[in-house]
């Protein structure tokens, strides 16, 4: 988890003194590499694994025992927040439904491995993702890691205006029909929650790029089930505005 690191982050910057309910704290990759250079071990000086902290229970303790989080603003900066950085993926309480592929034979080549691409992938060709969203035209158009354009937002207990330009995001598949563009952030494992941003980021980013409605998918296989929640944002501009409107786990059955 890094507690050592950050400790000494902390400590050097005296971050702990900082007034949170006024600001959130600014934080260089430049100040978070001299304040870890002592550290023999890559992994407490490398600035990506750091601040990669991706649930609630992979942030250090220094950032629980303050309730802080950590968002990227542009490359190499990053903001130190108070408040709730995370949202709850809910245990989908309904059976699996008995989803039938749309292709008329038996893809051998999706079950070499076990990465989150290929499971999305499938899912895609058999028709589900289109199936969960009722919407026939969706077609894969976006994937891969891109740097934002200029937004702004609201976040954690913070009450003024933060600018985030090109920050590094990276959709696991995206997809644009007719009326609509879906962003979708998969995982291979039972995730029980989720920062955000990584929702968030991307749905500000094509939201600029497109006047289509876009949209937010969390996605999950988790052994032979594929479970799906749809995510909207109430307001545009608030990163904790984030809302559930529905979810789903299926079962894919070969014709």
């Amino acid at each position: 988890m890094n507690h050592k690191p950050w400790q000494s982050i902390f400590d050097t910057y005296k971050i702990h003194k900082h007034n949170f309910s006024q600001s959130p704290f600014t934080l260089t990759a430049e100040q978070i590499k001299k304040a870890t250079a002592h550290f023999t071990s890559t992994t407490e000086r490398e600035v990506r694994v750091l601040c990669k902290q991706d649930t609630r229970e992979s942030r250090p303790q220094v950032f629980v025992d303050n309730n802080l989080f950590i968002l990227p603003i542009k490359n190499g900066v990053y903001s130190i927040l108070q408040g709730e950085g995370y949202i709850d993926v809910p245990e989908i309480a309904t059976q699996a439904t008995i989803y039938k592929s749309r292709l008329d034979f038996e893809l051998n080549t999706s079950k070499v491995g076990n990465s989150e691409m290929q499971h999305l992938d499938f899912a895609y060709s058999s028709s589900l993702i289109r199936h969960f969203l009722e919407d026939e035209s969706l077609v894969l158009t976006i994937r891969g890691r891109k740097y934002t354009p200029k937004f702004e937002f609201y976040a954690g207990q913070h009450k003024h205006l933060i600018t985030a330009e090109g920050v590094q995001t990276e959709v696991d598949a995206g997809y644009e029909g007719r009326n609509q563009v879906v962003l979708i952030e998969a995982k291979n494992r039972s995730t029980t929650n989720t920062i955000i941003r990584q929702l968030y980021y991307p749905f500000r980013q094509w939201q600029i790029h497109t006047k289509k409605k876009v949209n937010v998918l969390f996605f999950e296989k988790r052994q032979n089930e594929y479970a799906l929640w749809q995510f909207d944002f109430d307001d545009e501009k608030d990163y904790n505005s984030i809302k559930l409107l529905k979810s789903a786990q299926f079962e894919i059955e070969s014709r």
